[in-house]
């Protein structure tokens, strides 16, 4: 999107009703602080959330498969 478009729909913004123009700003500002934050997953990371998210049929632990996997982790 080039900023020309940007600029038109924010110019737009500003003829919405107010409620909406409060929802614009609060998205664009949750937006703004996700770039501040300091946590950033790398490739690998983003392939591997892809991946989980694809899947449609995931695994599911139980409780007791969980801490038994757990423990085994602990005790190596």
């Amino acid at each position: 999107m080039r900023k020309e478009q940007v600029k038109a729909v924010l110019d737009r913004v500003l003829t919405w009703p107010s409620e909406r123009q409060e929802d614009a700003a609060k998205v664009l500002m949750l937006m703004e602080s996700q770039d501040q934050s300091v946590y950033r997953l790398t490739d690998e990371q983003v392939e591997e959330v892809r991946r989980r998210l694809a899947d449609p049929k995931p695994r599911r632990l139980t409780l007791d498969e969980f801490k038994e996997r757990l423990s085994r982790r602990s005790s190596e």
